[in-house]
């Protein structure tokens, strides 16, 4: 099973594709405008911090149906449209979902000294044990977008044959597998003007607020003068998360030298003209392992799969992936 995705002709290129889906389009064909409804839970976690998940209300009664965990993008949360979209594909199928937001990202400063990173398997591994316990009658499956796809394929290479115990499948969608690679290429040119720029603007207020927490913790000074993920990484994400630089972090929080140690059906998928990610960066046959399908269509950009119904009825929509996704992951609860 493959996914050839084709953009509109009237959105060329990933820059316009990435950011006319963020802007512009809607979450679903011929939408009512009306945003899923969600139920909030707040987990305390075994470092006596706290996230907060969010259930989709609809679905949750539905305890023998499937549950889909979601792991959202850097600085991603409830209101990004790829939630939006996903959430009203489960809607659809009547499946439940549960979207975990990494420690900080909910609308409330965490209270821990630690925040959340691109490699964060344990947290993983957590979050996906107890969304489990929930409802243990009902087949689970794990999706992460761009970071948390990332720290999700890194839980399955860590998890190795255990992971079936836990989830039946897992996806990743337009994840930055090489941190290293992904990590230079934002910092530059166009990416580094637009991308970078929105990404520090939530950045580093959180690192203000994590500074009031726990003064000296980190070099705030350098931490706000950054202007690259790069050296935003060197002197906030990494240090707080015991890593001794930014490139140390960014190697061994790094998917794909690990995918091929993954034992449970899982789905990367990666836009060939992604902005954020260097071609020559995406995992190849032989990097990864029998149970890992690589879809790379031709076009796409960032989480920017907009479709078109006809092909000149722009803004579009963005239940493109969603649906081919979530329908890869039902095909795997039916072998």
């Amino acid at each position: 099973m493959s996914w050839d995705y084709r953009a509109p002709a009237l959105l060329p290129g990933g820059h316009l594709q990435t950011i006319w889906a963020a802007k512009c389009a809607a979450y679903w064909p011929h939408s009512d405008g009306v945003a899923p409804t969600w139920e909030r839970q707040r987990w305390t976690t075994p470092d006596n911090d706290f996230i907060d998940v969010d259930h989709l209300g609809k679905t949750m009664a539905a305890i023998h149906k499937p549950l889909l965990v979601l792991f959202h993008g850097l600085e991603g949360g409830r209101s990004s449209h790829y939630v939006q979209a996903i959430a009203k594909q489960c809607e659809l199928m009547g499946w439940r979902m549960l979207l975990a937001h990494f420690r900080g990202c909910s609308g409330e400063m965490n209270a821990a000294p630690r925040a959340y990173h691109s490699g964060d398997y344990e947290e993983i591994d957590w979050i996906l044990r107890r969304a489990c316990a929930i409802a243990p009658q009902s087949p689970t499956v794990a999706l992460g977008i761009s970071l948390g796809g990332n720290a999700l394929m890194c839980w399955a290479s860590k998890a190795e044959n255990t992971a079936s115990n836990i989830v039946s499948a897992v996806a990743s969608v337009c994840s930055p597998l090489d941190l290293v690679s992904s990590g230079l290429h934002i910092g530059k040119g166009f990416n580094k003007l637009v991308y970078t720029r929105m990404f520090l603007g939530t950045m580093k207020p959180k690192a203000v607020a994590k500074w009031a927490q726990f003064p000296g913790l980190f070099n705030l000074e350098a931490a706000l003068e950054a202007r690259t993920l790069y050296e935003f990484d060197d002197h906030f994400t990494a240090p707080i998360h015991g890593f001794n630089s930014v490139m140390d972090y960014w190697t061994k929080a790094s998917a794909k030298p690990q995918m091929h140690t993954i034992r449970i059906p899982a789905l990367a998928l990666n836009a060939l003209n992604d902005p954020f990610i260097p071609t020559d960066s995406l995992p190849k046959r032989q990097d990864v392992s029998n149970s890992v399908v690589l879809w790379q269509p031709n076009t796409g950009g960032h989480v920017g799969f907009v479709g078109v119904e006809p092909w000149w009825a722009l803004p579009g929509h963005v239940s493109t992936m969603p649906s081919a996704v979530i329908g890869w992951m039902s095909a795997q609860l039916s072998r």
